[in-house]
């Protein structure tokens, strides 16, 4: 970058986290510290409850996943609105009328206090990993193409967000999301007018979204009932509700959120929002990613995205290297005449020649994937552990080379915004739980209102170290997007099957939905092995069904049992 973009990427960074610290300067008590004196209205909470969802991850890799795969990943958004509807409607009342800090703290007063310890463990796992995955989700790819050095690019990342998430709690993250949120949207529609701009040339949007669809690109819905596939609209609807019912109902990172508004009805009309605007968004963002492909349809695009990668290919064997670059090139100026004959078939609308110029394309394509094989093979020799899904780098490789200056810096503040955002609900709210959940129920039960503030702050820090030092130790993995959702399914269904029976199942006592949930969270840790072995085909998001169905039937079962006993 140059630097006037790195003068817009610092400037924005530092005014979001200069306005936080500065307007959740004053915080005396836990109350203000952990739920912001109950001052936030619904703009604010839906906002922030958006943010904390979108991560960095969401807006590297989702367009990378519309280009390679479609717009099939926006069904996993698809049970979203009716788990919002449910957690407004049960969820919510409940926490304001017991006056929680955390979710944690009902399954105390339902069950026990060791189920409650459990429901509190199993948050602070998933979140734990997964805050660094959202650190280092963001860095590996931002280090790799900006030639940063990735352990100071997390630094970067981690440190910002712990300045002001210490400084300010729950306020200072939903105030500054608010306004990462505003930064993210400007940057990314931004990007996709300028994206527009450079195929308005060769077609219009209609022609371009009329190519993606022939190319297989607009295929949002998938009605295959395979448990295999990862989405799917059974799946997307089935289990994609139990994901997110957990995720929005019981995951402290979401439930601080709402819990800061002002009354329930600032709450739920802050939830409501996010379910009507979260599918569209995403939907958006995917659509990023598939006209992307189309733009790439028009201009050759690298073999491979990740550029550190090529270069050790070319290190490995420049010949042969320079060799499939050129073929690479050749073909793909043939599939560029191919696409042209295409828009020129959609103009004409005469299918005959559309159907020529798909065959051509296709036939030109083919011979590029197998260029593209070819370079994989020997970026293997040169990196046999290297990860060659370059899907996360397609984006950012777009931004670094199409858009104009200063546009690429606000692009990769977009970036940072998504991953301190996200970062700053995990670490703000693992602090909460492990405050409120371990340290005041277990250790000191009697501290003054500065104390356990200066304790909140200080798990903040600590919390914040960790998600950083994981970051640092972290190995890279497939496309991100779908990495943080393997972690949130292989825990979410467990905790969320402790709630529903706490809701429910009023006969329930707490033993019985303890040894439940143990057993359950083996069981789905067993399938995902067994999934990522090849044993079984389960799709991830079924995770989520299986260990909340085991939990809460398994409770009902052992409660004859293990309740009796318990009595």
């Amino acid at each position: 970058m140059n630097t006037i973009d790195l003068i817009v990427l610092f400037s924005t960074l530092g005014l979001i986290v200069g306005y936080g610290v500065w307007k959740t300067r004053e915080n005396s008590n836990i109350e203000s510290y952990l739920r912001g004196n109950n001052s936030m209205k619904w703009g604010t909470i839906g906002l922030s409850v958006m943010a904390t969802q979108a991560s960095a991850i969401t807006f590297i890799s989702t367009p990378g996943q519309g280009y390679q795969d479609g717009m099939a990943f926006v069904q996993n958004y698809l049970g979203m609105p009716l788990a919002l509807i449910i957690v407004a409607t049960v969820f919510i009342p409940l926490y304001y009328r017991l006056k929680v800090y955390t979710a944690y703290e009902f399954l105390e007063s339902r069950f026990d206090v060791k189920t409650r310890i459990l429901g509190a463990s199993l948050f602070l796992i998933q979140r734990g990993l997964a805050a660094g995955i959202t650190i280092y989700a963001p860095a590996i790819i931002l280090s790799s193409v900006l030639k940063w050095d990735l352990n100071l690019t997390i630094l970067l990342v981690g440190g910002l967000v712990i300045v002001y998430t210490v400084s300010g709690g729950t306020r200072a993250v939903s105030i500054t999301q608010k306004h990462q949120m505003a930064v993210i949207l400007i940057g990314m529609v931004a990007a996709f007018v300028v994206m527009l701009n450079y195929l308005s040339e060769y077609i219009t949007f209609s022609q371009g979204l009329s190519i993606a669809g022939k190319l297989g690109k607009l295929d949002a819905i998938d009605l295959d009932f395979s448990l295999e596939k990862r989405y799917t609209i059974w799946s997307g609807l089935a289990a994609g509700i139990f994901l997110q019912l957990s995720y929005f109902g019981t995951d402290q990172s979401q439930v601080a959120r709402y819990l800061g508004g002002k009354n329930t009805a600032e709450s739920k009309i802050g939830l409501m929002f996010n379910a009507m605007m979260k599918i569209p968004m995403q939907f958006f963002i995917l659509l990023v990613g598939a006209m992307l492909y189309v733009f790439y349809v028009f201009h050759v695009p690298p073999v491979h995205f990740n550029q550190s990668l090529m270069q050790k290919a070319k290190e490995e064997n420049q010949l042969r290297y320079q060799s499939l670059e050129s073929y690479h090139l050749d073909m793909g100026l043939r599939r560029i005449e191919s696409s042209e004959w295409m828009a020129m078939a959609l103009r004409k609308d005469d299918q005959v020649m559309m159907n020529a110029a798909l065959k051509s394309f296709y036939t030109w394509d083919s011979e590029m994937k197998r260029a593209r094989t070819e370079m994989e093979g020997l970026i293997k020799k040169a990196e046999p552990e290297a990860e060659l899904d370059d899907s996360d780098y397609v984006f950012l490789s777009f931004i670094l080379v199409f858009l104009p200056t200063g546009l690429v810096g606000l692009l990769i503040a977009v970036i940072f915004s998504a991953a301190m955002s996200s970062t700053s609900s995990e670490i703000n709210a693992l602090a909460s739980t492990s405050v409120i959940d371990y340290y005041r129920r277990l250790f000191k039960k009697d501290g003054s209102d500065k104390h356990y503030v200066m304790m909140s702050k200080l798990l903040t820090l600590v919390w914040g170290l960790i998600a950083i030092l994981f970051a640092i130790f972290a190995n890279n993995s497939e496309n991100l997007i779908e990495a943080v959702n393997i972690v949130g399914s292989l825990f979410y269904g467990t905790i969320l099957g402790i709630f529903l029976v706490a809701f429910f199942v009023k006969f329930v006592q707490g033993t019985p939905v303890f040894v439940a949930t143990l057993i359950a969270q083996a069981v789905v840790i067993i399938c995902h092995f067994l999934s990522v072995n090849g044993v079984i085909g389960l799709g991830y998001l079924w995770y989520n069904v299986i260990g909340c169905l085991l939990t809460v039937v398994l409770a009902i079962l052992l409660q004859p049992i293990l309740g009796k006993k318990a009595a």
